[in-house]
């Protein structure tokens, strides 16, 4: 008898630490064109996640008597914290980075056992905390969109007078947050167009949320992420299932709920290129830790989360679900697997359910 490794379970030659660099470079794509269009919050949330992720890991090693710089070196903390860093809103002060890699990192990793323990996705039960705790400031510092703060002669901020409001809450004289925030797509879509207070063709005409095909802004950031995400699945580190079924799921509810009132539901390009579609669909879902290990288990969860968004999207309380729809199915991971098994070659599928209930 022999004990099966826990997850994340790789490809012959792959290491754990060479896996989350690879995927962690393949997100700068979608960092520095968000950094380009939202500004340099986002890297000053980067650094101060990883700062964060890095002190909390190492601290709870430590006190675990676990040889910290063997474990500090897979790299899945740096992964979480860049993570967390770029789904958080732009100008989100510091100790709201600090609170979320204090539950992703020690309360939803660590205190699971660690990396290939852990039930939940660390990265999103930290973003669906500080969501729920914190909603004024999880909604409030989205910085307006570069190209739409040029068209309305907007405000921006310097990389030190960025890092001076998120560190310190101190703005340029004459400089208020109201002037260099504005509401997301997703959120100008949830509480103007689906409440029946606009319709789809307005929102188009005002130009707040809708760009060439997404949402302003966002996707651009969505289609560096697409980029990214393609050359992962390409150099086989992570499968189609995911984010293919995720994304039909998503794009088949959109157009087939559209089809009944077009001037009240986006079109399926809106939900794919507005929030963090394509960041959940391939960096964040395909956890190898959290999602299912087998083919089918895979596509169901897939599909799961693509409803999920698309519901909550529509009729939740949030403009955004990414999170909450990745939790709701960490949950049924183990139950898909159990369900997905592939038959035994040479057993019948009676003789399988036979032996697993014994």
């Amino acid at each position: 008898m022999f004990l099966a490794q826990s997850s994340p379970f790789l490809k012959p030659g792959l290491s754990v630490s060479k896996m989350m660099t690879v995927v962690t470079l393949l997100m700068l794509p979608g960092i520095v064109t968000s950094t380009y269009i939202f500004g340099y919050g986002v890297l000053v949330n980067i650094i101060l996640a990883i700062i964060f992720a890095l002190a909390f890991e190492a601290t709870i090693l430590y006190l675990r008597k676990r040889p910290v710089a063997i474990y500090l070196n897979d790299k899945s903390a740096l992964l979480t914290a860049v993570i967390i860093g770029v789904a958080l809103p732009p100008l989100a002060p510091w100790w709201l980075t600090f609170i979320g890699l204090f539950f992703a990192i020690v309360i939803a990793k660590q205190l699971y056992g660690g990396l290939g323990y852990n039930t939940f996705n660390p990265a999103m039960v930290a973003y669906a905390i500080l969501l729920i705790s914190f909603p004024a400031e999880m909604t409030t510092y989205w910085q307006t969109p570069a190209m739409l703060a040029a068209q309305f002669d907007g405000q921006t901020l310097t990389l030190l007078e960025t890092l001076n409001f998120q560190l310190f809450g101190q703005l340029p004289a004459g400089m208020t947050i109201d002037a260099l925030t504005s509401a997301t797509p997703l959120d100008i879509v949830r509480t103007s167009v689906l409440n029946g207070s606009a319709t789809i063709d307005e929102i188009h005409t005002e130009g707040h949320a809708f760009g060439q095909f997404g949402g302003m802004g966002s996707e651009w950031v969505n289609l560096a992420f697409l980029a990214g995400g393609l050359f992962i699945m390409k150099k086989g580190l992570i499968s189609w299932h995911i984010p293919l079924s995720l994304l039909a799921t998503l794009g088949f509810l959109s157009l087939l709920f559209g089809s009944f009132e077009l001037d009240s539901n986006p079109s399926p390009l809106f939900h794919f290129f507005s929030g963090a579609t394509m960041l959940g669909a391939f960096f964040i879902a395909t956890d190898p830790v959290t999602a299912p290990t087998t083919p089918k288990g895979r596509i169901f969860y897939g599909a799961g989360i693509g409803a999920l968004i698309y519901i909550i999207r529509t009729w939740g309380g949030y403009p955004d679900a990414i999170a909450f729809a990745v939790l709701l199915m960490n949950m049924s991971a183990p139950l898909l697997d159990y369900y997905t098994q592939p038959r035994v070659y040479g057993h019948k599928a009676d003789e399988r359910d036979n032996e697993a209930s014994s």
